[in-house]
């Protein structure tokens, strides 16, 4: 097995694995504030993730108006209804999910796509949804810092962009993506929600992989 000297320790490198591990999407939280030099960090490691062309197409809006926060939980009561009506037999079920923690959490992001992307074609030219790719990988920096740091992370995609767009003044082009729930929590769940829930059971990872060819295709013969 070959080693190489640029890895990290046993101990740190477990913590990472960790954090990956037990990161969960949150929907329950203290009500307890949060430090904001927690934030702050937690905005430097979404920040430090790494984008196509280094366009860094990220934008966070902080929502601190309490009023401004009812406007946006709204809309997502909206889009909560629409989705429970096209959900045919499971509406009943879906409904009873919790799909938001804006009443308890400390702090409410809105995670945009920037405006006049179309200037980036940088690694974009035969695949534009590449700046799509860049933001996920910040939320993801953002939620692995924030399981490290004790912190809960919520991500609420229940929501029409357009609307959102208007309600926070955001230029033609750019977009919403996330709805960020952040703060302390009282305890993690053991397993994803979705899962304690019974809404569905995650796949294993045999059942994802190929190769040569597409999972559960004929391999390429040589």
């Amino acid at each position: 097995m070959s080693d190489t000297p640029w890895k990290f320790s046993a101990l740190e490198r477990e913590a990472v694995y960790r954090a990956i591990r037990e990161r969960r999407d949150m929907r329950h939280f203290s009500g307890d504030p949060l430090d904001p030099e927690i934030l702050t960090r937690l905005l430097q490691a979404a920040h430090q993730a790494p984008s196509v062309g280094l366009m860094q197409p990220w934008r966070f809006i902080r929502i601190t108006d309490t009023g401004l926060r009812g406007r946006i939980r709204t809309l997502v009561e909206q889009e909560r209804q629409a989705t429970a009506d096209a959900m045919n037999a499971r509406e009943a079920e879906f409904l009873r999910l919790k799909v938001e923690g804006m009443d308890q959490c400390a702090e409410v992001l809105v995670v945009a796509l920037m405006d006049q992307r179309e200037k980036h074609i940088f690694g974009r030219r035969t695949l534009p949804e590449m700046d799509l790719a860049s933001v996920s990988c910040a939320i993801q920096n953002l939620w692995l810092a924030a399981r490290a740091e004790g912190i809960g992370v919520g991500w609420v995609s229940l929501f029409d962009p357009d609307a959102l767009g208007d309600l926070l003044q955001m230029p033609t082009g750019s977009k919403a993506i996330a709805i960020l729930c952040i703060g302390p929590v009282d305890k993690f769940y053991a397993r994803p929600m979705l899962e304690q829930e019974g809404w569905a059971d995650a796949q294993p990872l045999a059942d994802l992989m190929a190769e040569n060819c597409w999972p559960n295709g004929h391999e390429h013969e040589e």
